[in-house]
This record gives C-alpha cells, structure tokens and sequence, in this order.
C-alpha cells in the first residue's frame, strides 16, 4: 500500500504543479498538502526537493519522468503527455 501512496502523491504533485519563469531547467513547483511521510520518501528518491518550511515542493526531472511514466501505467496522459480526461480526450 505505501508504494501505491507514494506512486499516486507523485503523480498528484505533478498533475497540480506548475512551471515558474525562475526556472529554467525543466523544475516544477506544487503545493505540498500531503502526509510529511510519503513526501519524505519522495524526496529519499530525489524526486522532489524542497525545505521543510517552504509550503511548495520542486519536482526534479527524475520525478517529473517517473510522473509521466506513473501517468501512462494509469492511462491518464496520452503519448504526446498531455493529460486524458475520464473519457480518455484531452
């Protein structure tokens, strides 16, 4: 079960980020309102990155890749990676 936790927080944070002109390697930014836990474990894999008493995580480009592979495992992002809805068109 936590790994399933884990998978979908991820794709959460992805699918809620946005892009900030700041950043100019691909970074994105989410709010983290997730259990501190699995949060931790997202960062344990440098997926995420972030201070503890920053209200945002960034996704790294690791995480961003394993959202998007995570997307397509659930079939929820087409392969040009934009997001289906739930009847499968963008």
């Amino acid at each position: 079960m936590e790994k399933q936790i884990k998978e979908l927080t991820l794709m959460l944070l992805y699918m809620t980020s946005w892009e900030e002109d700041e950043f100019t390697d691909g970074l994105r930014r989410s709010w983290k309102g997730y259990p501190f836990s699995t949060l931790d474990a997202l960062s344990e894999e440098d997926w995420i990155r972030g201070s503890n008493r920053s209200k945002s995580v960034y996704l790294t480009e690791a995480g961003i890749r394993e959202a998007k592979a995570l997307m397509k495992k659930f079939s929820l992002m087409n392969n040009d990676h934009s997001i289906q809805d739930k009847h499968g068109k963008e």
